[in-house]
């Protein structure tokens, strides 16, 4: 997944492998660990002294923990996919970078999927200094395109210092780092419309079947259970992974986030099979099936937390970035709750994503970038103007403005290591991360026919095997 249209993930295969077994081993209890923690994390979620996120005021002030150069002069380009609220909030971020050291720092706009992107720029010789990656998929190509250039000792010294070691390691190639986890998403989460729960007298599900029978108790009461923005094909692998994680369990998730086994495996068809006990009622769904597919990840919680006590549904699934795009006027922990995704399984889903700082033109100014952005002076500042979760385990958790954010960015960094990562951002981009095509188009042509179980486990085995190699 993407949070704004990005979150936490990451790519592993044979040939693609460039984690180290800490990162990437199995997390079995440690699964348990951390979705247990989510869930007494959000236990207490009823209330907030805050309004929603999203803020784009002038919180720019953090703590001077962090030594940069002076670069009167220098004039350096960053580029992300992020745009409206997260955009805005990150150019504060940069306005004090450039307050202390004389820099000139322009965002670029980029598209997806962000290594053509990318690829375009270095090819017409413009390429930006900085560039937000998604998926660790994406920073192994880079690296082997010879466009990514090794952080510096500064900012390899603030990773030390701030962040577990499996944040490091997922920003490695071949045990050298390149990337800086600047940005990090928890996507096991359903946000809701509390005032259409009490309404319907529907409460908090723990596990899947609890699940189903909430949204039923809300589809009885006049509103629609669930909205989808399957516009975006992202949004479809969160649901694919919270499913499967929980249900096959993470060593499973593991080998098949490798193609280690086959997407025809029976784990995946049991996956599929539970999905469609949602996608599969299009009642259930916001506009059906052909609506979702019209549907972009903003609009898709936009219209959860719209037109009173009859929006057009009732919850989404949506990372902790999802409060970005919820109305100003619904408060966060009153009118607009959260629970973890529910537990398929033994146990509940514990998915990340995350965006990575990587260098493409090394410079003085490009190094201190880097530095600052793996600092918590610069994650403080935009973890105060919300919508915005931080991997960097120094950043206070006070800095996050309401109640129902602190306790999600807490159970991120009780965690640790304890994490998974996006699987659809591990995988090569041209299987996991690129719109109209591999398993973002396959699971949106599920959607339209979940009936077709084993012709869509075809279909994604045939595109893997071919992204992957193997």
């Amino acid at each position: 997944m993407r949070m704004t249209s990005s979150t936490i993930r990451t790519r592993w295969s044979p040939e693609r492998d460039t984690a180290t077994p800490q990162s990437r081993r199995a997390v079995k209890a440690a699964a348990a660990v951390a979705a247990g923690a989510l869930a007494l994390s959000l236990s207490a979620c009823g209330s907030s002294d805050n309004d929603s996120s999203g803020s784009t005021g002038d919180t720019t002030t953090s703590a001077n923990n962090v030594t940069l150069p002076k670069l009167d002069g220098t004039s350096l380009e960053i580029a992300a996919v992020w745009t409206g609220t997260e955009q805005a909030n990150f150019k504060k971020v940069l306005q004090e970078f450039e307050k202390r050291t004389g820099a000139k720092v322009t965002f670029v706009p980029a598209q997806d999927p962000i290594i053509n992107f990318i690829g375009s720029k270095v090819a017409g010789g413009q390429p930006p200094d900085i560039v937000m990656l998604p998926q660790p998929g994406a920073i192994k190509q880079a690296v082997d395109k010879g466009w990514a250039k090794q952080l510096g000792s500064d900012a390899v010294k603030e990773l030390g210092e701030n962040y577990s070691q499996g944040w490091q390691d997922i920003g490695k190639v071949n045990g050298k780092p390149y990337g800086v986890y600047y940005k990090a998403a928890n996507k096991s989460l359903i946000w809701y419309n509390n005032q259409v729960f009490e309404n319907a007298g529907a409460s908090e599900p723990e596990t899947w079947p609890d699940l189903l029978n909430t949204a039923q108790t809300v589809f009885d009461s006049g509103v629609t259970p669930f909205s989808i923005g399957a516009a975006e094909g992202w949004t479809l692998t969160d649901w694919f992974e919270n499913v499967y994680l929980s249900q096959a369990g993470p060593e499973k998730y593991d080998q098949l986030a490798k193609h280690e086994i086959k997407w025809t495996d029976p784990s995946v068809k049991d996956a599929l099979t539970t999905l469609a006990q949602v996608w599969g009622k299009p009642d259930w769904i916001a506009g059906g099936a052909n609506g979702a597919l019209q549907t972009d990840f903003p609009a898709s919680v936009t219209q959860v937390f719209t037109g009173g006590d009859q929006p057009k549904a009732a919850m989404v699934a949506a990372g902790d970035f999802a409060q970005v795009n919820i109305p100003s006027g619904m408060k966060i922990g009153t009118d607009a709750k959260v629970f973890p995704f529910p537990a398929v399984g033994d146990q509940g889903p514990v998915v990340s994503g995350g965006d990575a700082a990587v260098i493409l033109e090394d410079s003085k100014g490009s190094q201190a970038l880097a530095t600052w952005l793996a600092s918590p002076d610069a994650a403080s500042i935009q973890a105060k103007l919300g919508g915005y979760l931080s991997p960097n385990k120094n950043v206070p958790n006070s800095d996050y403005p309401n109640a129902v954010q602190q306790k999600i960015a807490k159970a991120l960094i009780d965690a640790g290591d304890d994490f998974r990562f996006d699987m659809s951002d591990q995988a090569p981009q041209a299987f996991g991360g690129t719109p109209g095509k591999g398993e973002w188009k396959i699971l949106q042509d599920f959607l339209k026919n979940p009936k077709d179980v084993a012709g869509t486990q075809a279909k994604l085995e045939a595109e893997a095997a071919a992204a992957y190699g193997n």
